[in-house]
Protein backbone atom coordinates (compact mmCIF):
# COMPACT_ATOMS: atom_id res chain seq x y z
CA UNK A 1 0.00 0.00 0.00
CA UNK A 2 1.48 3.33 -0.75
CA UNK A 3 1.81 5.96 2.22
CA UNK A 4 -0.49 8.79 1.85
CA UNK A 5 -0.85 12.25 4.50
CA UNK A 6 -2.91 11.28 7.65
CA UNK A 7 -5.76 13.74 7.94
CA UNK A 8 -6.91 14.60 11.96
CA UNK A 9 -10.70 13.41 12.15
CA UNK A 10 -10.79 14.39 15.72
CA UNK A 11 -8.32 15.55 18.74
CA UNK A 12 -7.15 12.00 19.41
CA UNK A 13 -7.74 9.98 16.11
CA UNK A 14 -6.03 10.25 12.22
CA UNK A 15 -6.95 8.80 9.39
CA UNK A 16 -5.09 7.66 5.95
CA UNK A 17 -5.97 6.10 3.05
CA UNK A 18 -4.29 4.40 0.46
CA UNK A 19 -5.01 1.42 -2.44
CA UNK A 20 -8.65 0.91 -1.45
CA UNK A 21 -7.28 0.46 2.50
CA UNK A 22 -8.30 2.92 5.39
CA UNK A 23 -6.09 3.37 8.37
CA UNK A 24 -7.78 4.64 11.41
CA UNK A 25 -4.95 5.52 14.22
CA UNK A 26 -5.72 6.36 17.87
CA UNK A 27 -3.38 9.21 18.49
CA UNK A 28 -3.07 9.91 22.24
CA UNK A 29 -0.13 8.05 23.02
CA UNK A 30 0.89 9.97 26.09
CA UNK A 31 -2.27 8.47 27.68
CA UNK A 32 -1.80 5.30 26.24
CA UNK A 33 -4.19 6.17 23.77
CA UNK A 34 -7.37 5.88 25.72
CA UNK A 35 -10.74 7.60 24.39
CA UNK A 36 -12.40 10.29 25.65
CA UNK A 37 -16.45 10.59 24.69
CA UNK A 38 -15.13 13.21 22.00
CA UNK A 39 -12.93 10.44 20.24
CA UNK A 40 -15.53 8.04 20.97
CA UNK A 41 -18.28 10.28 19.14
CA UNK A 42 -15.48 10.91 16.70
CA UNK A 43 -14.38 7.57 15.68
CA UNK A 44 -17.86 6.26 15.46
CA UNK A 45 -18.37 8.77 13.19
CA UNK A 46 -15.25 8.10 10.87
CA UNK A 47 -16.66 4.75 10.64
CA UNK A 48 -20.14 5.76 9.54
CA UNK A 49 -17.98 8.19 6.99
CA UNK A 50 -15.79 5.38 5.44
CA UNK A 51 -18.68 2.51 5.40
CA UNK A 52 -19.95 4.80 2.81
CA UNK A 53 -16.64 4.73 0.10
CA UNK A 54 -17.59 2.52 -2.36
CA UNK A 55 -13.78 2.35 -3.34
CA UNK A 56 -12.63 1.06 0.18
CA UNK A 57 -12.11 -2.54 0.61
CA UNK A 58 -10.70 -3.04 4.20
CA UNK A 59 -10.12 -0.67 7.38
CA UNK A 60 -7.06 -1.22 9.60
CA UNK A 61 -7.34 0.20 13.21
CA UNK A 62 -4.23 0.82 15.16
CA UNK A 63 -2.69 3.12 18.10
CA UNK A 64 0.13 5.62 17.98
CA UNK A 65 3.39 5.44 20.00
CA UNK A 66 4.84 1.45 20.82
CA UNK A 67 3.58 1.16 24.13
CA UNK A 68 -0.01 0.48 24.09
CA UNK A 69 -2.79 0.24 21.44
CA UNK A 70 -5.65 1.14 23.89
CA UNK A 71 -6.14 1.34 27.41
CA UNK A 72 -10.42 2.09 26.96
CA UNK A 73 -12.54 5.06 27.83
CA UNK A 74 -11.08 8.37 30.16
CA UNK A 75 -11.27 6.81 33.99
CA UNK A 76 -11.92 10.34 35.11
CA UNK A 77 -15.06 10.40 32.79
CA UNK A 78 -16.11 6.85 33.75
CA UNK A 79 -15.95 7.65 37.15
CA UNK A 80 -18.30 10.62 36.97
CA UNK A 81 -20.83 9.30 34.46
CA UNK A 82 -21.55 12.64 33.28
CA UNK A 83 -22.20 11.35 29.64
CA UNK A 84 -25.30 10.68 28.00
CA UNK A 85 -25.81 7.25 27.01
CA UNK A 86 -23.25 5.14 26.42
CA UNK A 87 -21.01 6.53 23.77
CA UNK A 88 -18.19 3.51 23.81
CA UNK A 89 -21.27 0.63 23.02
CA UNK A 90 -22.51 2.79 19.98
CA UNK A 91 -18.72 3.02 18.90
CA UNK A 92 -18.47 -1.00 19.27
CA UNK A 93 -21.57 -1.85 17.70
CA UNK A 94 -20.91 0.57 14.75
CA UNK A 95 -17.16 -1.27 14.77
CA UNK A 96 -18.62 -4.77 14.74
CA UNK A 97 -21.22 -4.00 12.18
CA UNK A 98 -19.04 -2.48 9.88
CA UNK A 99 -19.38 -3.55 6.34
CA UNK A 100 -15.54 -3.90 5.24
CA UNK A 101 -13.63 -6.66 6.60
CA UNK A 102 -11.35 -5.21 9.70
CA UNK A 103 -7.89 -5.66 10.63
CA UNK A 104 -6.61 -4.02 14.30
CA UNK A 105 -3.13 -3.97 14.43
CA UNK A 106 -1.70 -4.14 18.25
CA UNK A 107 0.89 -1.74 17.89
CA UNK A 108 1.49 -2.20 21.83
CA UNK A 109 -0.23 -3.47 25.13
CA UNK A 110 -4.24 -3.27 25.87
CA UNK A 111 -5.87 -2.76 28.66
CA UNK A 112 -9.87 -2.25 29.95
CA UNK A 113 -12.42 -1.12 27.05
CA UNK A 114 -9.20 -1.51 24.71
CA UNK A 115 -9.68 -5.21 24.29
CA UNK A 116 -13.16 -4.96 23.47
CA UNK A 117 -12.49 -2.24 20.87
CA UNK A 118 -9.97 -5.10 19.47
CA UNK A 119 -12.42 -8.00 19.22
CA UNK A 120 -15.04 -6.21 17.66
CA UNK A 121 -12.45 -6.32 14.57
CA UNK A 122 -12.43 -9.50 12.52
CA UNK A 123 -8.93 -9.78 12.89
CA UNK A 124 -6.17 -9.10 15.39
CA UNK A 125 -2.51 -8.83 14.67
CA UNK A 126 -0.12 -8.82 17.86
CA UNK A 127 3.11 -8.00 18.33
CA UNK A 128 5.87 -9.70 20.82
CA UNK A 129 6.18 -8.17 24.46
CA UNK A 130 2.61 -7.00 24.24
CA UNK A 131 0.13 -7.76 27.19
CA UNK A 132 -3.43 -7.61 28.19
CA UNK A 133 -5.62 -7.45 30.97
CA UNK A 134 -9.27 -5.80 31.91
CA UNK A 135 -9.84 -4.43 35.19
CA UNK A 136 -13.66 -3.73 35.95
CA UNK A 137 -13.22 -6.37 38.92
CA UNK A 138 -10.66 -3.91 40.45
CA UNK A 139 -12.94 -0.86 39.60
CA UNK A 140 -16.22 -2.26 41.76
CA UNK A 141 -17.93 -2.13 38.27
CA UNK A 142 -19.75 -4.70 35.72
CA UNK A 143 -18.55 -4.85 32.25
CA UNK A 144 -21.53 -4.64 29.68
CA UNK A 145 -23.77 -7.39 28.38
CA UNK A 146 -22.33 -6.42 24.90
CA UNK A 147 -18.87 -6.80 26.05
CA UNK A 148 -19.46 -9.72 27.59
CA UNK A 149 -20.92 -11.72 24.64
CA UNK A 150 -18.12 -10.40 22.78
CA UNK A 151 -15.73 -11.97 24.85
CA UNK A 152 -17.27 -15.09 25.35
CA UNK A 153 -18.05 -15.23 21.56
CA UNK A 154 -14.41 -14.73 20.49
CA UNK A 155 -12.09 -16.81 23.62
CA UNK A 156 -15.01 -18.86 24.75
CA UNK A 157 -16.62 -18.78 28.59
CA UNK A 158 -12.95 -20.35 30.27
CA UNK A 159 -10.84 -17.88 29.22
CA UNK A 160 -13.44 -14.71 29.36
CA UNK A 161 -13.68 -15.64 33.29
CA UNK A 162 -10.02 -15.42 33.51
CA UNK A 163 -10.27 -12.39 31.70
CA UNK A 164 -13.29 -10.97 33.33
CA UNK A 165 -13.36 -12.25 37.06
CA UNK A 166 -9.84 -13.04 38.01
CA UNK A 167 -8.48 -10.18 36.04
CA UNK A 168 -4.86 -12.03 34.84
CA UNK A 169 -2.59 -10.22 33.14
CA UNK A 170 -1.80 -12.33 30.00
CA UNK A 171 1.24 -12.07 27.80
CA UNK A 172 1.45 -12.34 24.20
CA UNK A 173 1.74 -15.84 23.72
CA UNK A 174 -1.09 -16.57 25.93
CA UNK A 175 -3.00 -14.70 23.72
CA UNK A 176 -2.39 -15.85 21.28
CA UNK A 177 -3.15 -19.24 22.44
CA UNK A 178 -6.56 -18.41 23.59
CA UNK A 179 -7.38 -16.65 20.05
CA UNK A 180 -7.51 -13.29 21.94
CA UNK A 181 -5.00 -12.46 18.44
CA UNK A 182 -4.65 -14.20 15.11
CA UNK A 183 -1.25 -13.59 14.67
CA UNK A 184 2.07 -12.78 16.37
CA UNK A 185 4.86 -10.89 15.46
CA UNK A 186 8.20 -9.23 16.03
CA UNK A 187 7.37 -5.31 16.47
CA UNK A 188 9.60 -5.06 12.84
CA UNK A 189 7.14 -6.97 11.06
CA UNK A 190 3.86 -5.89 11.92
CA UNK A 191 3.32 -3.43 9.67
CA UNK A 192 4.19 -5.83 6.78
CA UNK A 193 2.50 -8.23 7.98
CA UNK A 194 -1.01 -5.78 8.55
CA UNK A 195 0.02 -4.47 4.65
CA UNK A 196 0.09 -8.78 3.68
CA UNK A 197 -3.45 -9.39 5.27
CA UNK A 198 -4.72 -6.26 3.88
CA UNK A 199 -3.39 -6.89 0.45
CA UNK A 200 -5.11 -10.20 0.32
CA UNK A 201 -8.38 -9.02 1.85
CA UNK A 202 -8.22 -6.49 -0.98
CA UNK A 203 -7.48 -9.01 -3.74
CA UNK A 204 -11.20 -11.04 -3.05
CA UNK A 205 -14.52 -10.51 -4.03
CA UNK A 206 -15.61 -7.52 -1.94
CA UNK A 207 -19.15 -8.81 -2.17
CA UNK A 208 -18.65 -12.11 -1.11
CA UNK A 209 -16.46 -10.83 1.79
CA UNK A 210 -18.84 -8.17 3.31
CA UNK A 211 -21.85 -10.44 2.61
CA UNK A 212 -20.37 -13.06 4.51
CA UNK A 213 -18.61 -11.49 7.04
CA UNK A 214 -22.18 -10.03 8.05
CA UNK A 215 -23.54 -13.17 7.74
CA UNK A 216 -20.73 -15.05 10.38
CA UNK A 217 -21.37 -12.09 13.12
CA UNK A 218 -25.29 -12.59 13.11
CA UNK A 219 -24.93 -16.19 13.46
CA UNK A 220 -22.44 -15.58 16.13
CA UNK A 221 -24.89 -13.34 17.80
CA UNK A 222 -27.95 -15.51 17.42
CA UNK A 223 -29.47 -13.04 15.45
CA UNK A 224 -29.18 -14.82 11.88
CA UNK A 225 -32.32 -14.88 9.34
CA UNK A 226 -31.86 -18.07 7.44
CA UNK A 227 -33.82 -15.86 4.45
CA UNK A 228 -31.58 -13.06 4.56
CA UNK A 229 -28.69 -15.48 4.64
CA UNK A 230 -30.29 -17.23 1.38
CA UNK A 231 -30.65 -13.91 -0.36
CA UNK A 232 -27.09 -12.90 0.50
CA UNK A 233 -26.04 -16.48 -1.16
CA UNK A 234 -28.48 -15.95 -4.18
CA UNK A 235 -26.90 -12.57 -4.89
CA UNK A 236 -23.01 -13.66 -4.78
CA UNK A 237 -24.24 -16.53 -7.33
CA UNK A 238 -25.51 -13.93 -9.76
CA UNK A 239 -22.86 -11.30 -9.27
CA UNK A 240 -21.04 -9.98 -12.23
CA UNK A 241 -17.81 -10.59 -9.82
CA UNK A 242 -19.00 -14.46 -9.95
CA UNK A 243 -19.36 -14.79 -13.37
CA UNK A 244 -15.33 -12.16 -13.46
CA UNK A 245 -13.99 -14.93 -10.89
CA UNK A 246 -15.05 -17.92 -13.55
CA UNK A 247 -13.59 -15.95 -16.45
CA UNK A 248 -9.91 -15.29 -14.48
CA UNK A 249 -9.87 -18.89 -13.79
CA UNK A 250 -10.86 -20.17 -16.91
CA UNK A 251 -8.08 -17.09 -18.80
CA UNK A 252 -5.49 -17.81 -15.52
CA UNK A 253 -5.63 -14.41 -14.86
CA UNK A 254 -6.15 -12.03 -11.73
CA UNK A 255 -10.04 -11.14 -11.00
CA UNK A 256 -10.92 -7.65 -11.03
CA UNK A 257 -13.42 -7.44 -8.89
CA UNK A 258 -16.09 -4.72 -8.69
CA UNK A 259 -18.31 -5.40 -5.89
CA UNK A 260 -20.99 -5.99 -8.40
Amino acid sequence: MSEQAKQTMGPGLLLSVADGCATLTLNRPERHNSLSQEDMVALRDALLQLDKDQNLRVLVLTGAGEKSFCSGAFLDEVADRSFKGNPFEDLTDTLENFRLPTICMLNGSVYGGGGELSLCCDFRIGVEGMRMFVPPARLGIHYPEKGLMRMITRVGLSAAKRIILAVETFDAKAMLEMGFIDYLVPRDQLAHRTRQLAQDLTALAPLSVQTMKASLNELARGEADSAVIRARIAQCWGSQDHKEAVRAMAEKRKPVFQRK
